[in-house]
C-alpha cells in the first residue's frame, strides 16, 4: 500500500510541475517612449500547445509591474485555474495617459499597442478582443477603463478595482500635473483626460464592464458618479460595493470577482461583445 501511495503522489507531483503557471519578468522595448518597460507576465506553461485568453492587470499610483503578484501571491494558481495569460506592465505614476507633456510618458500607446504586440508575437496568447481584457486598482483602474473605452477595437472587456474614475476632485494629487499640467491652467486637457468623460463613446454591449469599489474608499463617490453615467446612457456593467478600504486587503478579494466575470466573458458564446 505504501508503494502504490508513494506512486500516486508521484504521478501527482509530475501533473502539478507540468502544469504549473510560469512567471517572467521581461523588458519590453516602447518605441514610443525610446526606452525599455519592466514587465511581469504569467503564463500557464507554454509547451501544451494551447492558446490563451490574456488579462491586463494595472498596478495604482507608487506601484509597478510587482505589485500585484505581491498583493495576491497566488495570482499564478489562478492563471492555471482559469488557463488566462496575465500581463502586468510597470506604468510608473503615468496614469496610463499619452501625456501632452512629457515625451517620456506615454503610456496609452504602449499598453494598448507596442505591449499587445509583444505579447501576441511571444506568448500562447489569442490576439482577438473577445479574449482580451483589462482591469487595475486605483490609478490602474482609471488606466483599464481609460484605455479599454478608447481602444474597443483591442479589449472586449474592462475592469475597475478603487478606481479614480474622474480624476477632477483631485487636481493637486498623485502626480496627475507632471502628466497633463495644473488644473487651473489646464482645464480643457483635464476634461479630456478623465474616463467619465469617455463615456459617450461606448454603446451598450460594445465593452464589458466590471468595477467595484469599497464603502469606505474615498474613491467611492466618482465610482457612483461612473454608475450613474452608465445608467444614464442606458449602459450594461456590473458595479459592485462591499465592505472595504483603499488598500491591499480590498484588492485581494476584489480581484477574485474579476477573474470570475472576465472568464465568463471569455467563455461566453454570442455575446454583444463579439
Amino acid at each position: 500500500m505504501k508503494l502504490k501511495a508513494f506512486i500516486v503522489l508521484f504521478a501527482l507531483s509530475i501533473c502539478i510541475s507540468t502544469q504549473a503557471a510560469i512567471v517572467d519578468t521581461v523588458q519590453v522595448k516602447s518605441k514610443k517612449m525610446n526606452r525599455n518597460i519592466p514587465c511581469v507576465i504569467i503564463s500557464p506553461d507554454k509547451q501544451t500547445g494551447k492558446t490563451y485568453p490574456t488579462l491586463y492587470l494595472l498596478h495604482g499610483y507608487s506601484g509597478n509591474h510587482k505589485t500585484w503578484i505581491g498583493i495576491k501571491p497566488n495570482l499564478p494558481q489562478l492563471v492555471d485555474e482559469y488557463g488566462i495569460i496575465v500581463v502586468c506592465p510597470n506604468g510608473e505614476n503615468s496614469w496610463y495617459w499619452d501625456s501632452p507633456i512629457n515625451a517620456n510618458s506615454q503610456f496609452e500607446t504602449f499598453v494598448s499597442d507596442e505591449l499587445i504586440k509583444y505579447i501576441d508575437k511571444n506568448y500562447p496568447s489569442i490576439p482577438n478582443r473577445k479574449k482580451r481584457a483589462i482591469t487595475g486598482l486605483s490609478m490602474g483602474g482609471h488606466g483599464a477603463m481609460w484605455l479599454a473605452i478608447r481602444h474597443q477595437d483591442i479589449f472586449g472587456a474592462a475592469g475597475s478595482m478603487s478606481g479614480g474614475l474622474d480624476i477632477r476632485p483631485f487636481p493637486d494629487n498623485w502626480d496627475m500635473k507632471k502628466q497633463i499640467g495644473e488644473e487651473d491652467k489646464n482645464q480643457q486637457i483635464w476634461e479630456e483626460h478623465t474616463v467619465i468623460n469617455q463615456l459617450d463613446k461606448l454603446e451598450n454591449g460594445s465593452l464589458a464592464i466590471i468595477f467595484d469599489c469599497g464603502y469606505s474608499d474615498f474613491f467611492l463617490t466618482v465610482n457612483k458618479n461612473f454608475h450613474q453615467g452608465l445608467l444614464d446612457r442606458k449602459i450594461d456593467h456590473d458595479f459592485i460595493v462591499r465592505p472595504g478600504w483603499h488598500n491591499a486587503e480590498y484588492w485581494n478579494n476584489s480581484i477574485d470577482y474579476q477573474l470570475l466575470f472576465f472568464n465568463k466573458f471569455f467563455n461566453k458564446k454570442d455575446t454583444k461583445t463579439e
